[in-house]
């Protein structure tokens, strides 16, 4: 298959305050996996007065910072400038549906009921409204039809006690909510299906004119490979930078913290910028970004 063109630079990053009388120990998840159709050329990741241990990856592959936040104010700040393609997520089959015993051992985990993802609470839900769709492909992109148009988006409605089960009940949620009711009710079916955390920029997409925030979606098993679906959007989008994926939520974390720390400042940026224009540390300037517009706007990350 044929490698995608990395033509648009994306700026992704956070900045990041907390608060604690004590020491704390703390998990950051922020930069960029290195996977897929991207290429980091400049990143900053800096933890002002915290301690900073050390670098891991953990149990599926994301990169972990684990650290102290120190008594006082802590300043986390992670920049960096993100080649991507810009084709759409793909929807592209390598080969047929791998049935469940067939399946690669490492990938059973994504099959299986989790936290947030409780699909064993959802098997007669499942099977009554997607059981008579073909398995594959049309199942998976019916339960992302489902979600997108039953489960209203609510800003700031989210809570990190709630299951998918009862999302689904409940009937409106964040983009994480879409995410875990998606993956639930494939994983009712032993698709694979993982939830994924990261950055969506506004290219070719109109700008709903809410604060930048982290994104959650999934990506589901099909044919060889793991294939991108957004239940909030439900359409193919752009530029997508992955920082993390995992059985849920809790693996997608952008903090965990161990102890009490009081979250005084969140801001987080993702948008399409020149690299000729604009430099990792720069102040945020969104009037230098080139997205939010139905218009994609092609812009080499190197002299041609």
């Amino acid at each position: 298959m044929e490698t995608p063109p990395l033509n648009i630079t994306v700026r992704v990053g956070c900045h990041l305050a907390y608060e604690t009388p004590v020491a704390t120990p703390v998990l950051f998840v922020l930069k960029p996996r290195l996977e897929g159709q991207i290429l980091v050329m400049q990143e900053k990741l800096s933890f002002g007065i915290g301690q900073p241990g050390y670098e891991f990856q953990d149990s599926h592959g994301n990169i972990t910072y684990r650290c102290y936040l120190m008594p006082g104010r802590n300043e986390i700040r992670h920049d960096a400038l993100v080649a991507v393609s810009s084709r759409p997520d793909s929807r592209e089959i390598q080969g047929p549906v791998i049935p469940v015993g067939q399946l690669p051992s490492e990938l059973l985990r994504y099959t299986l009921p989790s936290r947030y993802c409780d699909s064993d609470k959802l098997m007669d839900f499942a099977w009554k409204h997607f059981g008579h769709i073909p398995h594959g492909l049309p199942r998976v992109q019916a339960i992302c039809d489902w979600v997108h148009n039953n489960i209203q988006y609510r800003f700031a409605s989210g809570r990190p006690d709630l299951s998918a089960s009862e999302i689904i009940h409940r009937r409106y949620g964040v983009c994480r909510d879409f995410a875990h009711s998606a993956i639930a009710l494939c994983r009712a079916f032993n698709l694979p299906a993982r939830y994924v955390t990261g950055h969506l920029p506004d290219i070719g997409y109109t700008d709903p004119g809410t604060p930048m925030d982290f994104h959650a979606y999934c990506e589901v098993y099909l044919g060889r490979d793991w294939l991108t679906f957004d239940p909030r959007f439900n359409v193919p989008r752009i530029g997508r930078v992955k920082v993390a994926h995992g059985a849920d939520a809790v693996d997608g974390a952008f903090a965990t913290i161990y102890g009490e720390a009081k979250p005084t400042h969140f801001e987080v940026w993702a948008y399409q910028v020149d690299p000729q224009k604009v430099a990792v540390g720069d102040p945020i300037d969104l009037t230098k970004r080139l997205d939010g517009t139905p218009t994609v706007r092609l812009c080499w990350p190197w002299n041609s």
